[in-house]
């Protein structure tokens, strides 16, 4: 029985090595996600789409090196200025892309978020886990990079402004994402990463969120560009999610949307 196990973990070694071979390993891969944000609001705030315009656009990269990589913003920090119209006046509205990070490590199968919420950080430590994705016909050709299709409906919820309060709505989302066997396996922007493959553009529930590679380069990494992050309240995606939705209540009838 244990020649027969040890058998196998060699055929699967092998398996893995015929994989991995002729794929790229290393480099950065840099996003621009573009956002709905007038599909993002409820029927009852229908008002506020003269408000806001209707896209958002930021980018992101992902660094990648062996069995890890870390997805965070291109630009810390950065900040835009968005002038609307109410009431027959004009309004500046800043808003600020929070520095929000995911690292993952498939060897250690380590999933890791860093998220800013409220002027603080916080880290969720969890282990990785396995999107049920199912496979398509379909393909494109994203940055030189022929893509097949894979696709899965998730299950989350929404918190949108009631008549009384904050109220937690369960939504389904349709997520596509289109991904290369000739970068690394596993890997991919936010939290969609595994795939046989690099995910090379993502969308979720048609155009409401739209992720797509605009540069891929494929060097060694500088000393700091890969860390795994440290700082932050250590905490449970159960216990954010809690703490998320606590604050959503005590700001009470604002008008935001948080989904999860």
């Amino acid at each position: 029985m244990k020649r027969i196990l040890i058998l196998l973990g060699v055929l699967v070694s092998l398996a893995a090595a015929q994989v991995v071979f002729g794929q790229v390993t290393q480099g950065v891969i840099t996003y621009e996600t573009k956002i709905n944000l007038h599909r993002r609001l409820p029927k009852e705030r229908e008002e506020m789409k003269a408000m806001i315009p209707e896209f958002r656009t930021t980018k992101e990269q992902l660094f990648f090196r062996g069995s890890e990589s870390l997805f965070k913003p291109l630009i810390e920090d950065e900040e835009e200025d968005i002038v609307g119209t109410a009431g027959g006046g004009t309004f500046q509205m800043r808003m600020r892309q929070p520095n929000t990070e995911v690292y993952m490590d498939q060897n250690e199968t380590i999933f890791i978020s860093k998220q800013e919420f409220m002027g603080k950080e916080y880290l969720i430590e969890d282990t990785l886990k396995m999107s049920p994705w199912k496979f398509g016909t379909e393909t494109k050709t994203i940055q030189g990079y022929e893509c097949k299709q894979a696709f899965f409906t998730e299950e989350t919820q929404m918190m949108v402004m009631g008549p009384s309060g904050p109220v937690a709505t369960p939504q389904q989302q349709e997520i596509t994402a289109w991904y290369t066997d000739k970068l690394r396996p596993f890997l991919g922007p936010d939290r969609f990463n595994t795939l046989p493959g690099a995910v090379l553009a993502v969308d979720i529930n048609n155009g409401e969120r739209v992720i797509v590679a605009q540069k891929i380069e494929t060097r060694e990494l500088k000393k700091n560009e890969l860390k795994k992050p440290t700082t932050g309240a250590k905490v449970t995606r159960a216990e954010y999610r809690k703490l998320v939705d606590e604050q959503m209540k005590n700001m009470g009838n604002r008008g935001m949307i948080i989904r999860n």
